[in-house]
């Protein structure tokens, strides 16, 4: 009797069928003993020539990107320059900070928000972001979600990395993945919320042709061609040239005699030839200057490479500039990080946070956002600044808003809160404090429930407080929904402090500083 399938309520978004469950559960793709999902791989660097190159990505762009995937994994481990600079440009973004924002204030929104939260709270989750920055250099990177579908919550238990050359492209448009499958020459399409896809957008064009790898196959072929002549030059370098001469009458035997000496010579130290024959040594370092031939073709594909992967050589090699060459460099640096982020969030909310809200809350209308990037102390700074001076003028600001601004998770009922800490209470006035005619003690004559003269002087400055600050409040307001930006919006305060928009609160308040000051003077109670 057949196993019974459990459907989920969630339809597949490209079929209209039931999800079911236990393909969730399995494993769609690993690895297979024979076929085409096999662990071992072929090693094409070997011998490599520049017309084979050409070949090898010719078929990957007419469908077969075996070859080539092979040929990216096999660089990477023989270029040792282009090993850096890729493991740099992505454990710059794996590292970086990860936030969740809910998509609103609603409770079902802060609730999906909290749930993706709690998916990627793990510190293994910056491994998966590294296995997904794979297609950085090979165009995509695949990584297959294990589901847990026992408890109330559908959640991933494992997203492992699988190696891309178990995929293929659609050969119509090139740009849908499918697995290779023994039973399917083209592959079979990918299951629905089974599958992390990111294809970076390095060029435009096809994911296949996209991958970083694809120029840097060419640099390491031109540097493995020069490091191995160089290497082939410091075999000898040191050595002197041995030249043998022979006279005519030499017979083979004597040619033959005279090169094992020539030959010999370098590691015996010790050779015969006979008499009628000469051998003479040329100093090897007449050849030096060919040494500065292949340490410049190496270095020279080198710091192309570095401009591939990093935009820039200045954080890898030392130049000539100083501090500020290097300045202008990393921030070349951090543009190409941000955009990597930034695709790779919107990667992460389209194949995990969407599955992940739709299998447990059904289809939403919106869905939270991933962020990836490094928090912008500044930024941050200046909206703390502006929430501590707008919201007691009225400001209405989303509390989920500005919890996501700043990392903070939203609070469950059950949750210890912080509070505005209580002011304290009036001290009494030390008991030595003399207090005569000409400075009664307010507060002690006055009847309870009426206030001291202080409280008077301020009813009467600013009773009508609303009107005379409204102008000014106006501005401020206006600046907050017109700023693009925060420097925008600074911009637009510091042209609104420039005009004279509380002259009458300012008069009002200078009327009452003085008044306060005379009724201080004479001991006033009103």
């Amino acid at each position: 009797m057949p196993a019974i399938r459990v459907t989920s309520p969630i339809l597949d978004p490209n079929t209209g069928k039931p999800i079911v469950r236990e393909v969730l559960t399995e494993e769609l793709s690993g690895p297979t003993v024979t076929g085409v999902r096999q662990v071992l791989a072929d090693h094409p660097s070997q011998g490599l020539t520049p017309r084979e190159l050409g070949s090898i990505l010719l078929s990957a762009e007419q469908g077969d990107p075996s070859a080539y995937l092979a040929l990216a994994e096999d660089i990477e481990e023989k270029f040792i320059h282009y090993r850096s600079v890729m493991g740099t440009r992505r454990l710059s973004v794996s590292q970086l900070d990860v936030t969740v924002e809910a998509a609103s204030d609603q409770p079902d929104d802060v609730e999906a928000a909290d749930l993706v939260r709690l998916a990627i709270a793990d510190d293994a989750f910056a491994d998966i972001l590294y296995d997904l920055l794979d297609g950085i250099g090979k165009g995509f990177s695949v990584a297959e979600i294990v589901w847990n579908t026992s408890g109330r919550q559908w959640m991933p238990a494992r997203i492992i990395w699988r190696d891309p050359r178990w995929f293929v492209f659609d050969r119509i448009d090139g740009t849908t993945l499918r697995l290779r499958d023994g039973g399917a020459v083209d592959g079979v399409d990918l299951d629905p919320f089974k599958y992390i896809v990111h294809r970076p957008k390095t060029k435009s064009g096809i994911p296949i042709r996209g991958g970083l790898a694809r120029p840097a196959c060419w640099a390491w072929l031109f540097t493995a061609f020069g490091t191995k002549d160089w290497l082939s030059f410091v075999e000898t370098y040191g050595q002197p040239i041995r030249v043998g001469k022979y006279g005519r009458e030499a017979s083979k035997a004597d040619h033959a005699a005279l090169l094992r000496a020539v030959r010999n010579i370098a590691s015996d130290a010790a050779a015969i030839i006979p008499a009628s024959m000469q051998l003479e040594f040329i100093e090897a370092s007449k050849g030096a200057a060919n040494a500065a031939v292949f340490q410049g073709l190496v270095e020279f594909f080198e710091r192309q490479t570095s401009k591939l992967v990093l935009g820039q050589t200045a954080t890898t090699d030392a130049i000539a500039g100083g501090h500020a060459v290097g300045q202008e460099h990393r921030q070349v640096q951090e543009d190409i990080e941000r955009a990597d982020a930034r695709q790779l969030a919107v990667t992460l909310k389209r194949d995990l946070v969407v599955p992940m809200v739709s299998l447990n809350m059904g289809p939403r209308p919106a869905y939270p956002t991933i962020r990836i990037g490094r928090p912008a102390q500044d930024d941050l700074t200046l909206q703390l600044s502006a929430l501590k001076e707008l919201v007691p003028l009225g400001l209405r600001v989303s509390m989920s808003e500005v919890r996501d601004k700043f990392g903070f998770a939203d609070p469950d009922e059950t949750d210890e809160l912080l509070a505005k800490p209580a002011l304290p209470a009036a001290s009494a006035p030390p008991p030595d404090r003399a207090v005569t005619a000409d400075a009664p003690a307010l507060t002690s004559q006055q009847p309870a429930g009426q206030g001291d003269a202080v409280d008077g002087l301020v009813d009467e400055m600013l009773g009508d407080w609303q009107p005379m600050a409204a102008p000014l409040v106006t501005a401020v307001l206006s600046a907050v929904k017109d700023a693009t930006s925060a420097e925008d919006f600074v911009s637009r305060l510091v042209a609104a402090a420039a005009d004279d928009h509380t002259g009458a609160l300012r008069e009002s308040l200078a009327r009452g500083q003085f008044m306060a000051r005379v009724a201080a003077r004479v001991g006033a109670v009103d």
